[in-house]
């Protein structure tokens, strides 16, 4: 099968071409997918994409007047696909339904602990040689109640990992699975009012978005800690600004940002002006923002490589690849 791969970053070849192994014919590009690049899939049956690719309705329209058939996304979520046009034209689409949930919970934990032990400020002040302990207390996560929303195979990685600190784990999921029995079951009402540490891990949608709200932050401990691996637009930004400063989010971390598109993946440092609401999230000692990074292992690319190339092979056999999310 002819393919385009767009947002192609260096340390992803590899990967495709270790999965690949030359079955199919495909152009690897670092521009992102766009109603501009949309032209370098000419020719192409099926193109890959990234998270942050455009792939609305207008690009997808173009897309199949070039003649591609098939979409593949190498992640799990698919939000940035226009599925009503995709139907329309009559493309089919698939993702990476799961390929290293560990990576991604592994990540969750790790901003949790770097930010309940302030490891950002430590490591900095022990750069200039200020090894005083005084800004530096933090909390035990052992007996603590952590609250996931959303239990698909990402949230019950971490909730093994926190189970294994000694926490408490409860969650809130519309389908919660059958595999957790030493998770509690509860309300999202009830999560958001129990929980020292809320962490998200559910797909974007229409119920999702801006699901952490004025409303749903004011429902939560003061103090509390909210961690997002999942997608950007779960949490509307200028209310997590207006808890922070309220003193009722006690710390957030941050692998995706609402307004990410465009920003993340590359290399802001001189622009003339830079995101106001990105920069007064970071001017919070509280804050830990990574760039979407919560993949970026080793054993996770080239399982998403694995999955993209096996996707491809059963369009090109006529098989429908299974999806799913988170």
């Amino acid at each position: 099968m002819k393919v385009v791969a767009y947002s192609i970053k260096p340390f992803e070849k590899e990967y495709l071409a270790i999965a690949n192994q030359k079955r199919h014919d495909i152009t690897l590009i670092s521009n992102a997918l766009s109603l501009d690049t949309a032209s370098y899939a000419a020719g192409k049956e099926a193109v890959i994409v990234a998270t942050n690719d455009d792939v609305s309705g207008k690009v997808i329209d173009k897309l199949a007047l070039l003649g591609v058939k098939y979409i593949i996304t190498r992640s799990t979520g698919t939000d940035q696909i226009d599925k009503a046009a995709a139907a329309r034209q009559d493309i089919k689409w698939s993702n990476v339904p799961y390929y290293a949930p560990q990576a991604i919970a592994e990540h969750a934990v790790a901003l949790a602990l770097a930010l309940s032990r302030h490891l950002v400020e430590a490591d900095r002040d022990s750069h200039h040689f200020d090894f005083r302990n005084d800004n530096l207390i933090g909390f035990n996560f052992s007996g603590k109640t952590v609250g996931l929303i959303g239990l698909g195979h990402t949230g019950l990685a971490v909730a093994s990992i926190y189970k294994g600190m000694g926490c408490r784990v409860i969650a809130f999921d519309p389908a919660f699975p059958k595999n957790a029995p030493e998770i509690e079951e509860v309300t999202l009402e009830e999560l958001l009012t129990g929980a020292d540490i809320i962490s998200l891990h559910l797909p974007l949608s229409v119920s999702s978005r801006h699901l952490i709200n004025k409303t749903t932050l004011y429902q939560m401990k003061d103090g509390v800690m909210l961690i997002n691996t999942s997608r950007g637009a779960i949490i509307k930004t200028v209310d997590a600004i207006t808890a922070l400063e309220k003193g009722k989010l006690g710390y957030l971390g941050l692998d995706v940002y609402e307004f990410e598109k465009g920003l993340f993946y590359e290399d802001h440092e001189h622009d003339a002006h830079k995101d106001p609401l990105l920069e007064k999230l970071m001017n919070n000692k509280n804050v830990l923002i990574t760039p979407h990074q919560a993949y970026l292992t080793r054993e996770a690319l080239q399982g998403i490589a694995d999955q993209t190339i096996k996707n491809l092979d059963m369009f090109s056999e006529t098989i429908t690849p299974l999806i799913a999310e988170l």
